[in-house]
C-alpha cells in the first residue's frame, strides 16, 4: 500500500537512507520530517506492506527561472534492496507523476550520482521514462 509519509515513520526511513547511501539516525530524520511536512511544497508517499515500509520517494515542487513551465523534483527514491525488482518503485513513481500532475507540474526531474555503484539505479530511472541530460554540481557553505 501506498501512503503519505508520517513523522512516526522516521525509523524505518532512516534504514531506507542508509540504504540510497546517506546514513542517519532515528531523531535526524524525525526532525528532518517535521520540517518537511510544514511545507505544502513537499510530498513524501511510503509504500507499506503490512508493518513494514519496503520504499520512499520524496519530491519537492518548484518555479523555474530557465522555462516557463513548473517540476516536481525528485529528492529521495529508495526501495528496500530485498524488495527490489517487485515493481514498488515504479507504483511510487507513478504516485509521485499524480501529484505533479496535481500541482500542475509539466516536469518530473531527479538527479542521480554517477558513482558506478548507481549504474543500476540509472537503468532503472531509464525504464520508468526518464532521459540523463544534466551533470549536477555541489557546494558546501
Amino acid at each position: 500500500m501506498i501512503r503519505e509519509v508520517d513523522v512516526h515513520d522516521a525509523e524505518p526511513l532512516s534504514f531506507l537512507m542508509g540504504e540510497l547511501g546517506y546514513p542517519t539516525n532515528r531523531r535526524d530524520m524525525k526532525v528532518r520530517l517535521q520540517t518537511i511536512l510544514a511545507d505544502d511544497s513537499y510530498q513524501t508517499y511510503v509504500y507499506q506492506e503490512e508493518k513494514r515500509l519496503l520504499g520512499m520517494i520524496g519530491m519537492s515542487y518548484s518555479l523555474a527561472y530557465h522555462t516557463t513551465g513548473t517540476h516536481v523534483r525528485v529528492i529521495s527514491f529508495v526501495v528496500e534492496e530485498s524488495s527490489q525488482g517487485k515493481g514498488i518503485g515504479r507504483l511510487l513513481m507513478e504516485k509521485a507523476e499524480d501529484w505533479a500532475r496535481m500541482k500542475k507540474a509539466n516536469r518530473l526531474i531527479l538527479n542521480s550520482g554517477n558513482r558506478k555503484e548507481r549504474k543500476g539505479a540509472h537503468s532503472v530511472y531509464e525504464k520508468l521514462g526518464f532521459e540523463g541530460k544534466a551533470t549536477g554540481f555541489y557546494k558546501d557553505i
